[in-house]
Parts: structure tokens; C-alpha cells; sequence
């Protein structure tokens, strides 16, 4: 076994270690408050451009699509592969995140609208539309960031 090969073992088993994904619960729960309930400093001051980024994830993800078409989505929509949506294990429905994929540096802005993925170290699934976007399509599977930009309330399950 390689150097590299090593470095992304031990990558991947961080992820799955339990204080990840006590990180990734804490961060899920912080993200479904209403920013209403969130302590304001004095002084403090909005940024006046740019999405402001609440969370990033490092991972793999893989894209779904044609098996589940119209099939319903843990939120109840009926999925839509030519949609730009995602599933995500924690993070609220109508979350906005831009996905971004480390091998190409292709990026594309989904939304959580269902659950999952649920095979091995992956982190997250998106729909065969984002896939195409992101240029993973032959790959299948590719390490990617994953940024929150915000909740949409309309969407929210």
C-alpha cells in the first residue's frame, strides 16, 4: 500500500470516527435554529456581500438518479434526478450548499431535500443533474467540500 493510499484510509476513518460525527450532529442542530434564537453580539455586523458560509464538510459523494425517479424523497417531494438536489445524512431539508468537486474544482449550489446516503464513508448523494454538473459521471464516486450557505424556510420538512 502506498503513501497516498494510506493518507486517504485514515482520512475516511476520521470521518466516520465518533467525534466527527458528533461534530457534524452539533452542526446539523445549530443549522435547524432560527436565527432568531441564536445569541447576537453587540456590535456585531452582517457581512454586506457573498453567501456566508455556516459549515464545511470534506467527503465522498456519489450521485443518484434513474431507480428512484418520481419515487418519493425522505421530504416527501417526489425526486427529480434532473433536479439540482442532494441527500445528505443530518442537514435540514431546503438547506442551500454548494458542492464542490476536489478533482476538477467544478462546484454546483443544491438543495437537501432527502436522506442518505447510506453505503460506507460517503457523506453525501446528489442527483444525476448535479453529477453532470460537477463533471462525476464516469467516476461515480469523488471526494468533494461541502459549504452551507443557508436554509430555505419555504422548503423546510
Amino acid at each position: 500500500m502506498n503513501i497516498r493510499n494510506r493518507k486517504i484510509r485514515r482520512e475516511y476513518r476520521d470521518l466516520r470516527s465518533p467525534a466527527a460525527r458528533s461534530a457534524r450532529l452539533v452542526a446539523a442542530i445549530l443549522m435547524s435554529l432560527p436565527a432568531a434564537s441564536l445569541p447576537v453580539t453587540a456590535g456585531a455586523t452582517t457581512p454586506s456581500a457573498g453567501p456566508v458560509v455556516d459549515a464545511i464538510q470534506e467527503g465522498l459523494i456519489s450521485w443518484y438518479g434513474g431507480a428512484f425517479h418520481a419515487k418519493p424523497t425522505a421530504s416527501g417531494e417526489p425526486f427529480d434526478k434532473h433536479a439540482l438536489t442532494m441527500a445528505h445524512p443530518t442537514l435540514p431539508f431546503g438547506t442551500q450548499v454548494r458542492v464542490t468537486n476536489l478533482r476538477n474544482g467544478r462546484s454546483v449550489v443544491l438543495r437537501v431535500n432527502d436522506r442518505g446516503p447510506f453505503v460506507g464513508a460517503r457523506v453525501a448523494d446528489v442527483s444525476h443533474a448535479a453529477a453532470e454538473t460537477l463533471g462525476m459521471m464516469r467516476r461515480g464516486i469523488v471526494r468533494a467540500r461541502i459549504e452551507v450557505l443557508g436554509v430555505n424556510e419555504r422548503s423546510r420538512g
